[in-house]
């Protein structure tokens, strides 16, 4: 065989059936694909066990015959109704002592086919009881043919034996076996991080690594290699984040300097309060970044009610007196409609240039949406043409053809997350030149996500809340140990209400299923479907809330329908407003004081304390109550204890971030690929993403363009491949 590398297309080493069964079920082409192709997991395993001397419970590896194999259908059930059919193989396996357990597959009836009798095989899973006989549950199983012998049995039997994340099609042995053939002829893997930087960060060799991470001689070596491992992952991240960082320095971008006499300076002497001092801090570094003739591109985090949209008009303030225009991207139209409200209200006349009551100094605020008529569209796009319209605050409809800009210098993208990298590239083109570029969050980031995923933007944060906003207090309300406290909850809604203040009641479902496509049936995992506005409002208004003026709020609604109730419900027109998660962002309604957030437990940690930051927005105490019926001591309830013990939303963060699925930090949550992650760990490696940051950046300072460590940019260009690069060049 001729000498291979990590390029090689695996039909050479394996063999064509082989690796075509690789490619097809796991996207495993080269060499290097299947040395990447990671364990998921490790099992430690003693000597093959007697079945006679199985012990419940206990993980074991049974080396036996199959006696005898039956494979037949049966109906599934759901709740008191007949469901889908299903399938069901159970084999008999015995050993030399006489014992015997028996091996059952749920709905894999290929099985049947493998599991032949007389044919020799090692079992591994945890010990079970079925209908007073021993049983293995789906275990993992290789069978040996005629020959192999002791040798596969010790080998499957060892001490640490990997368990690789495979298909139906490609068990895990094979996997394994796979990946014995290619390192036993691979030779060594040259190491891209150079020797001075491995040593100072006592760093394995990377073939060593490789290896060790495939065939562990001890838990020491497994955790030297995956230590290794983890490095060329944050390493790679990093360098791509510094490197694009120190490109962007060099871009040309438009100076947007702050001038003293204009809207900017008019509009701070209007302010009828006191900018809080984290928003003056955060005020003077956009300023300066406008200043600079190279792009702002900055990260504005703030808790909720911090004042970022202060932050960010003052920045389009700056940029119109520049004589450019500024751009608001907000993810709904009830957000758009919002923003440009308390834009327009907060600007007054100098919202107002053309108009009678115009000041002196004034500039055009627009809205465009997609639901905006076709006469009105063609006047905002006009405006925005000829310069008219300073600021313009819009959805996806910003993005469309023929939208068209004077001067674009600013560009403002509110909740980040809720847009595709394609969205904010399109706004960006349609300036001459690079525009400035703030991206403002209220869902407080963990500091090792923030360098993992924005690390090449300068992050500015907001934990100040200004002067007068009011604590919210949270409790929850456990419905099926405490029943009576449902109906106390409403009582205090009343309660509020007559002091003249307003509520929310948020849902995590809009109903109407038979419309809706959505499932009402009973789950598979016999829970009743989520809590609806469409069944839970009648209910209010015809029961514990009855006589109060009642308002519903959700996604499907027309945009005039939403836009109507949001209004109403801000001029005080409704006393309680049922809703989705579409109030989870940017809606401000000062006199809400209270929200009751039903099924809590259906929502996440972020998404609970983005909810209950609309409350608590004026003078009065904000109360928020999480309905739930989890019970005590599981999962779903201590979430809701934890949300409800803090209002602080980095901490809320953290504990989302444990408990969720982190996903590809660089973009495989949008673009739908698998995560690029693969053994690195945003919660439990912050210190490691840490060392490799600041290595980065001082490799990266020495060297822009890794010119003198081509091994390093060829392993940044298999690790953060052309989509992610664009991804990142675009994001």
């Amino acid at each position: 065989m001729t000498e291979i590398d990590l390029s090689t297309p695996l039909q050479k080493v394996v063999g064509g059936a082989g690796a075509k069964l690789l490619g097809e079920s796991l996207g495993l082409q080269t060499v290097g694909d299947l040395v990447y192709h990671f364990p998921r997991r490790y099992e430690e395993r003693g000597e093959h066990t007697d079945i006679r001397a199985l012990e419940i419970d206990t993980d074991v590896t049974v080396f036996g015959q199959v006696k005898r194999v039956n494979a037949r259908q049966f109906t599934q059930q759901r709740g008191a109704t007949r469901g889908k059919r299903g399938s069901l193989v159970e084999a008999v396996i015995g050993d030399d002592s006489g014992g015997e357990i028996s091996v059952t597959f749920f709905n894999q009836p290929w099985r049947e086919n493998q599991l032949r009798p007389g044919r020799w095989g090692l079992f591994s899973g945890k010990v079970g009881r079925f209908n007073h006989k021993l049983q293995l549950n789906q275990p993992d199983y290789v069978l040996l043919d005629a020959g192999e012998g002791e040798e596969a049995v010790e080998e499957f039997a060892g001490a640490i034996i990997p368990v690789y994340p495979a298909s139906a099609k490609v068990p895990t042995w094979r996997i394994a076996a796979a990946v014995r053939t290619v390192l036993d002829v691979l030779p060594p893997t040259p190491d891209p991080v150079p020797a001075t930087i491995r040593a100072q960060r006592n760093l394995s060799a990377l073939d060593k690594a490789l290896r060790e991470i495939h065939r562990p001689e001890s838990q020491a070596s497994l955790a030297k290699a995956r230590r290794r491992l983890k490095w060329d992952e944050a390493f790679a991240l990093q360098l791509t984040l510094v490197q694009r960082k120190k490109r962007a320095e060099d871009w040309p971008a438009e100076p947007r300097p702050r001038r003293a006499d204009g809207l900017l300076a008019a509009f701070d002497a209007g302010l009828p309060y006191e900018l809080t001092r984290g928003q003056r801090d955060v005020g003077d570094e956009i300023a300066a970044d406008l200043s600079r003739a190279h792009p702002m591109h900055r990260l504005l985090q703030g808790e909720v009610g911090s004042g970022k949209t202060l932050c960010a008009l003052r920045a389009m303030l700056q940029v119109v007196d520049a004589g450019g225009q500024a751009a608001m991207l907000a993810p709904t139209e009830v957000l758009a409609a919002q923003h440009h409200r308390n834009v327009a209200d907060l600007l007054g006349a100098m919202a107002r240039a053309g108009e009678l009551d115009a000041a002196d100094q004034a500039t055009r605020v627009a809205l465009l949406t997609g639901s905006l008529g076709a006469a009105a569209r063609r006047k905002v796009q006009e405006d925005l043409r000829s310069g008219a319209a300073g600021i313009v605050v819009g959805t996806h409809a910003l993005l469309y053809e023929g939208v068209d800009f004077a001067d674009l210098g600013l560009i403002v993208v509110d909740e980040q997350h809720r847009f595709g990298v394609e969205q904010r590239d399109a706004l960006r083109a349609k300036a001459d030149q690079p525009p400035h570029v703030l991206v403002m969050t209220a869902t407080p980031i963990p500091r090792t996500v923030a360098m993992t995923v924005f690390g090449d933007l300068e992050t500015s944060v907001l934990s100040q809340l200004p002067k007068g906003r009011s604590p919210i207090a949270s409790h929850v309300v456990p419905v099926s140990e405490k029943p009576a406290f449902l109906d106390r909850a409403w009582r205090r809604l009343r309660e509020e209400v007559a002091k003249g203040h307003q509520a929310y009641v948020v849902c995590p479902r809009i109903g109407d299923a038979k419309s809706e496509g959505e499932d009402a049936a009973v789950g598979d995992d016999g829970r009743r479907p989520p809590l609806a506005v469409l069944d839970v409002a009648p209910e209010l208004e015809d029961g514990p809330l009855h006589g109060l003026r009642i308002g519903i709020l959700h996604g499907r609604l027309p945009a005039d329908e939403k836009d109507a109730v949001m209004r109403s419900f801000a001029a005080g027109d409704l006393d309680v407003l049922v809703a989705t998660t579409v109030i989870e962002v940017g809606v401000d309604v000062p006199n809400s004081t209270m929200m009751v957030i039903m099924d809590a437990d259906r929502f996440g940690v972020s998404q609970l304390h983005q909810l209950r930051g609309r409350v608590g927005r004026g003078s009065a105490p904000g109360l928020c109550l999480l309905v739930t019926d989890a019970g005590e001591g599981t999962p779903a309830r201590a979430r809701l204890d934890a949300v409800a013990s803090t209002t602080d939303g980095f901490k809320l963060a953290e504990l989302d971030l444990e408990q969720r699925r982190e996903g590809d930090v660089l973009g495989a949550a949008q673009s739908g690929h698998r995560s690029h992650l693969r053994l690195l760990s945003l919660q439990r490696d912050a210190d490691l993403i840490g060392e490799a940051r600041a290595q980065a950046i001082e490799l990266i300072d020495e060297d822009p363009e890794l010119q003198r460590h081509p091994g390093l940019a060829a392993t940044i260009a298999r690790l953060v491949d052309e989509e992610r690069a664009e991804y990142l060049e675009k994001g």
